[in-house]
């Protein structure tokens, strides 16, 4: 339970940082809501699994 909450506040804070660096970069809001919507996503994707393999790394899975 505790790393799936971890997991969605960290999506959400991406979310919020993946749209305003893209639009400080773009200054387009349709390209700043896509790669927010898409990027953070793969990301949390990436990040699970990376604490799972460092979980099982320290014997705690």
């Amino acid at each position: 339970m505790r790393l799936a909450l971890k997991t969605a506040s960290y999506s959400a804070m991406h979310f919020v940082v993946a749209i305003a660096v893209t639009f400080a970069i773009t200054r387009d809001w349709r390209a700043a809501l896509a790669v927010g919507l898409i990027e953070p996503a793969v990301q949390t994707l990436a990040f699970l699994i990376h604490d799972r393999v460092w979980a099982r790394l320290d014997g705690r899975a």
